[in-house]
């Protein structure tokens, strides 16, 4: 993947400005692509597609396949005749800074029912088609969605033990009376890999790749859980046995307990990897690079006791070894990344070198007064990606002013060169840039030197500040990207 040195920005979708509470597929997308074509970048990173589940996280996600409804762009349905001007005005969310998403579960859905009760006749026979494209988690995912509503919400460990166990006898009359919901749920899929198809086409034609991400583990509450078992450590009520999270590092004394069940990896290896396969073949076809998150747990996982308090009680198990990554990465079209950050220990270390896969390299980790670095911009090998922050990390400023030493602040200051009338994050950027690493990556927060309030997740915490960011579209204008183009110019990264 990285033969020559490049560089491109990660945001979000849902970080993308607009007027419908929550960034889309459509004009606003369409607007950023053009904007990365300006100033010279050639990628664009996103966060996962998939719907959110607990915390609005898309990596607690109710499905491995689906994408999310929510980006949905309301003005490409009103221009197909699926929404009225009326109702486009009328679904206009007042604050274009942050994505509400109470707000959106409230609102958005009446809105979507309309869009489908004027389509479904219309694109009958192709939701047909795609239906059976899609057979292999489609019906599951959209008869999923339809119980819980069915339910009242409730969560599949909430569900009657002949609905959560798949009792054939229990299934099939509901399935009967939620026919109009799984038409609807379905619907909302088409729709979605539709608008998506075209964006990325969009994207690809303008010589701008797509980096997306492949959250490694599901929710317990997911249609994956539900409909695949098999693929999991649970007991015979489909309750997970353990789960996942890492144990404590520098940054959680009590680790951390994310709550997602793990996979059977000898099912996994019985099949050879089947359900792995079809995962990635549809990354393949989302993206053209993918990041493997928490990529250490092909090697090893921690297995945290259901009933453990916290990740201290966890241990550590064998995960898939190379075989798995060696299976994903003969995927025509799937060009992999490796999430490798964290405590890693030497033979982590080895298998990360082994896999051949890219690995990460963080800016605002590199600045030890005293010792060497492997993430400081001159160590970074150019089989790398280097960031100058990601969604789990402070933004640059955020760190610089708030959250480093005075000595980090020092050395990071006279080893960037940075000069307050020139933009810290400017000062971010060329650090990077400058890097050996073939591939150099700046969140659109550090591009425009933002603080704390722009902040997109903080690992083991919940509430509304959390995956909500959104940029304003005068981001996206001529200086900042006539100076990203002379940086990118400058360290050679344009091609």
């Amino acid at each position: 993947m990285l033969t020559y040195r490049s560089s491109g920005i990660l945001l979000p979708i849902s970080a993308l400005p607009g007027d419908y509470g929550i960034g889309t597929l459509g004009a606003k997308a369409r607007r950023f692509v053009d904007f990365l074509c300006d100033a010279g970048q050639h990628y664009w990173q996103i966060l996962p597609l998939v719907p959110p589940g607990g915390g609005d996280s898309p990596y607690m996600s109710p499905s491995s396949f689906a994408g999310n409804p929510f980006f949905l762009d309301l003005e490409t349905l009103a221009q197909d005749g699926l929404l009225t001007a009326q109702e486009l005005s009328e679904s206009q969310y007042p604050n274009p800074d942050r994505v509400d998403y109470p707000w959106l579960h409230m609102n958005r859905p009446a809105l979507l029912r309309k869009a489908w009760e004027r389509g479904r006749t219309r694109y009958a026979q192709e939701l047909d088609r795609f239906l059976e494209e899609e057979a292999d988690w489609l019906p599951d995912f959209a008869f999923f969605l339809a119980l819980r509503g069915h339910f009242g919400g409730a969560e599949l460990k909430d569900w009657p033990r002949e609905v959560r166990t798949r009792q054939p006898e229990a299934l099939a009359p509901l399935r009967e009376a939620l026919a109009e919901e799984i038409s609807y749920h379905a619907f909302l899929q088409f729709l979605f890999f539709h608008q998506w198809d075209a964006l990325k086409r969009y994207a690809n034609e303008r010589g701008i790749s797509i980096i997306g991400d492949l959250p490694i583990y599901v929710s317990p509450d997911s249609a994956e859980i539900w409909a695949n078992p098999s693929l999991f450590q649970l007991d015979e009520d489909f309750h997970p046995t353990a789960v996942a999270g890492v144990p404590p590092d520098a940054f959680s004394d009590e680790g951390q307990h994310w709550g997602n069940p793990l996979y059977d990896w000898d099912y996994h290896r019985s099949t050879g990897y089947a359900w792995w396969r079809r995962r990635g073949e549809q990354m393949a076809r989302l993206y053209d690079v993918v990041r493997i998150d928490h990529f250490r747990a092909f090697h090893t996982y921690w297995s945290i006791p259901l009933d453990a308090p916290t990740a201290k009680a966890g241990h550590w198990e064998p995960g898939p070894g190379l075989e798995l990554v060696e299976l994903l990465s003969a995927i025509p079209g799937l060009h992999l990344i490796a999430e490798d950050l964290g405590d890693l220990d030497d033979e982590v270390r080895a298998f990360i070198a082994q896999s051949g896969l890219p690995g990460m390299k963080i800016l605002i980790y590199a600045f030890d007064p005293v010792g060497e670095s492997s993430y400081l911009p001159h160590n970074c090998p150019p089989n790398s990606i280097i960031y100058t922050g990601t969604h789990d990390t402070p933004t640059f400023v955020q760190w610089l002013f708030e959250e480093s030493s005075a000595a980090e602040r020092e050395y990071a200051s006279d080893y960037l060169r940075l000069r307050g009338d020139e933009g810290f994050g400017w000062g971010a950027v060329c650090g990077a840039w400058a890097s050996p690493s073939r591939l150099a990556m700046v969140p659109m927060q550090d591009l425009l030197g933002l603080g704390s309030d722009a902040r997109m997740n903080a690992p083991g915490t919940m509430g509304p500040q959390n995956w909500s960011w959104r940029v304003r579209e005068a981001a996206f204008n001529p200086d900042v990207s006539t100076r990203l183009r002379k940086i990118t110019r400058t360290y050679r990264r344009c091609l």
